[in-house]
Parts: C-alpha cells; structure tokens; sequence
C-alpha cells in the first residue's frame, strides 16, 4: 500500500478499481491532501464477490474452528506489532488526538479479533431428546454454519475499531468479508489487508473496496445477489437505503443507525463524576460518537452548578492536532461535516438558546485555518420540541435542560425518534435500576459511560437500529443455525 495511493484489496492483492478513478483523502486539520483513493467500480466489487465466494468453498470454508482462530489471533498481534503505523494512519484520516486513538481504536481494533476467535470455540448450541410414534425416539442437535460473503460498511467516526468488530466475528465465524470504508477514512482498513496476508488469511476471506453510496461500492455491495448479509454503521438514512436495497433478496441486515442520546443527572449523583463522564460524553472525538450526549436533563436543585461547572470543563478541553500530547480534542472529519455542524450552532442562536460556551469555530494559526475545527458548545434554554434537541448533531455540542421530577424526565429523556442508549447519575441505587428499566435503549449507563463488555449485547432501538452484536448475539448474525434430527 502506497502512502499516497490507496488500492482496493481484492483476493489478496492491492488492486485498481475503475481506470483512472481516484479520490482524495483529505486531512481534516488542514484540508491538505493526504492520498488518492481508487474508486471500485461495479467489475471490481464483482471480483471480490467472487474471490470471496472460491475463498468460502476452498481452505477457509473446509479449515478447523481452532485454525481460524489461530489465525486471527495473529491478525490481532500484526496490529499490535504495527500500533505506531495503524495509529498514525488512523489519525491521519479522522485527525483525533492521538492519545484517543492510542487508548481506545488500535488497541481495541486489534483486541476484537481475540476476543471473536476465542469466543467462537466456546458457545454452545442445543440439544433435545423426543418421543416418536414407535418408541424408539429421535434426537435433535443445532449446529452453526457461516451466513457466506458479509457486506461490511463502516464509519468515519472510528474507522478500525468499528470495522474489526463486525470483521472479527464475520471472519471468526467461517465467513469472507467486503469491507467498504468511509470513503472519509480508507487507509487503515486497507492497512489491514497488508496484515491479513502476513497473518496466513486465505485469499479472498478479507477484502476491501473503495468509494461512495449511490452508484458506486456502496450500492455495489448491497444490491449485489452474491452477497449473503449486510452490517451497517452509519446514519440512519442510509441505513433505511440499505434496508430497501436488501429487501428484494429477503438479506439479513444488521445496522447501527443515529442516537439522539440523553443523560439524566440526579440531585444525589456524585457531581465529580457527573460532570467527567458527561464532559466525555459530550465532546470526547469531537462529539462525533453514536453513543454521545447531546441532551443533559439536571434536576432543577443542582441546575445551575451543573451548568457552570461543565462550562469550566469544555472551556478546559484543548483543541489541538494528533501530534500535540496536550491536545484532546481534535477536528471534525471534513469540511463538509463542519457546514452542518455550524448549521445547527447558527440555528440554536436563531432559536434564542442561550450559547452557555462555544458555539462558532476557533482561532487556529496558519494552514489549520483551513481545518474542520470548531469549539465544544453547550447550549441552555431551548425547548424539547426544537430541532437542536430532536435532530442529531454529531458534533461537540449539548443542551442541558431542568426537570422536577422523575417521572418528567423519563418520559421527556424517551421522548424521541432514536433510541440508542442513556446515561443516568444517582447515588440511589433503587433509582439507577428503575429508571434505567425504563428507558427506550438499547443501552444504559448508570454513573459511567462507554464502558463496554464485548459480550453484551449492543445495538439500538426505534430509529436507531435492528440487531444485536457482541458475544454470542454477534454469532447469531454471522452464522445460520440448522437444526439436525436423527431418528434413533
């Protein structure tokens, strides 16, 4: 892989797609050029489909569950043993900090491949024993077959991380995977291939195709009749594209979608610990994490001191480029996305919210200037029927509201059109199980946020996604269950 041209992967090799036809990559920082990027055409998606389907009915379809394991397991120590290239490539493309990334997207991107592998050779089917007519009785056992060649179509948001957790378990289950990037961050999935090949993967098994959505690899791959299932992470329109797309071939999907997530905050919390995890929530990668915070609901008697003190909190956050160790905060991830999100800080301004901190873009000296910055805003005043409290922001921005009561706040945090996860903060532990019982997520927290189990259960409900992942919920998708009887 070129550091300035980034090729498809395709059966085991770096490949162009259509003649000619390259994009750029641009540094958010600056808006520099990183690399040009080969767009797959309709032919190069049919190749990987292809090399995907002789990679499943030869040597990764017919090995050992403990040699594919084996095998990811070195896929996970490649990444490991090229942390320092995966993390500058990683903040390249996305412009994170790289004490983010060093903490949570390699080490995670490599530690999702153990962790399918190990788990895979451990979860059990079903068995039952039952009478027959003559006495004699049948038995019947369940056994876990791969779904085939998975579509995989991932963010910009956490580029590896979010792709090895669908890849991992794919991969780890028996099935060869078509891996189409952001067309904002390819380089560290098409990094992967590099480390696929030295870890001993079959050709075929992993493969990774470049571009946008309509007309191009994303539509490819989600109409396409070889492909047997689809997982998705992304915002919710495309999501509900990719649901008609597979519609037609009766394809299994699991997606990911948008999160208009609300912490609730208690009088009794420990406002310590409300306020970092609600600091974190709200602007940790610039805001641009699914599980983020973007509505705060405080409990009147503590309003004020909330307020102010997650004001000294954001004011505190340094805006800064992945090379600067003070930096924690870093641009969004195009220009583009920094339009809308400025849209959005115009139009609380428009709706007379109160700018408690932020709200514009910061000073930044010479080529940044030109970068994807803009500052950590909270905002206070504003109704739960505008458009800043019920439309996802995905920037580093929320609104902190009062309420009085408990029951105010539940049905108010519930009402919305997402339904992705939740954050509460109470020293009452009868309160945090309450509460949390009655939230319409697929996920709580309860006086933390972004602590994860990878073998729990992860998705969202409402307009926030269909399916499950992690742990056993993750084989469930990527593989089919037959049942077999035995007549005895």
């Amino acid at each position: 892989m070129s550091n300035s041209r980034i090729l498809n992967f395709v059966d085991g090799q770096f490949v162009e797609g259509a003649p000619g036809a390259f994009f750029e990559n641009r540094n958010p920082c600056d808006n520099s050029v990183i690399s040009l990027v080969s767009e797959a055409d309709k032919a190069t998606v049919d190749r990987a489909v292809d090399a995907a389907r002789r990679a499943l009915n030869g040597p990764w379809g017919k090995m050992a569950v403990a040699e594919r394991a084996e095998i990811l397991h070195k896929v996970a120590d490649g990444i490991t043993r090229r942390f320092e290239e995966f993390l500058e490539a990683e903040c390249l493309d996305t412009g994170k900090p790289k004490s983010l990334a060093r903490h949570i997207d390699i080490p995670r991107g490599a530690a999702n491949f153990k962790i399918f592998a190990d788990l895979v050779k451990n979860v059990a089917t079903e068995a039952f024993q039952m009478p027959t007519p003559d006495g004699t009785g049948a038995l019947n056992y369940s056994v876990r077959k791969p779904k085939g060649v998975i579509g995989v179509i991932c963010p910009w948001n956490l580029p590896l991380l979010l792709m090895t957790w669908k890849v991992g378990p794919a991969m780890a289950c028996g099935n060869a995977v078509i891996v189409k990037p952001s067309e904002e961050t390819p380089t560290t999935a098409t990094l992967l291939g590099e480390v696929m090949n030295e870890a001993g993967v079959p050709p075929g098994v992993y493969n990774v195709v470049h571009g946008f959505g309509p007309g191009s690899a994303g539509e490819f791959i989600t109409t396409h009749k070889g492909v047997n299932a689809i997982t998705f992470t992304g915002e919710t329109r495309t999501g509900a594209a990719i649901i008609k797309a597979s519609a037609d071939q009766i394809r299994p999907v699991s997606l990911e979608l948008g999160g208009k997530n609300p912490a609730i905050v208690f009088a009794d919390c420990d406002l310590d610990k409300a306020i970092e995890g609600t600091t974190r929530s709200a602007f940790a990668n610039c805001g641009q994490v699914c599980l983020g915070t973007e509505r705060v609901y405080v409990e009147r008697p503590i309003f004020d001191r909330f307020v102010a003190r997650l004001k000294a909190a954001a004011e505190g956050l340094k805006v800064g480029v992945p090379a600067d160790a003070a930096s924690n905060m870093g641009p969004l991830i195009s220009k583009e996305h920094q339009g809308k999100v400025l849209g959005y800080y115009q139009t609380a301004k428009d709706l007379g919210a109160t700018v408690v901190t932020g709200g514009g873009r910061p000073a930044m000296d010479g080529a940044l200037a030109d970068g994807a910055w803009v500052e950590p805003t909270i905002w206070t005043g504003l109704g739960d029927d505008s458009a800043i409290m019920r439309e996802e922001i995905f920037g580093p921005c929320c609104h902190v509201s009062p309420f009085d009561s408990e029951d105010e706040v539940i049905a108010r945090a519930n009402d919305t059109d997402y339904g992705l996860c939740a954050s509460i903060w109470t020293e009452s532990t009868s309160r945090a199980h309450r509460v949390a019982a009655q939230m319409e997520t697929g996920l709580v927290w309860i006086n933390s946020w972004f602590l994860r189990d990878l073998r729990t259960p992860f998705g969202g409900a409402k307009r926030s996604g269909i399916g499950r992942e992690g742990g056993v919920h993750s084989l469930e998708f990527y593989t089919e269950l037959s049942n077999i009887c035995v007549k005895l």
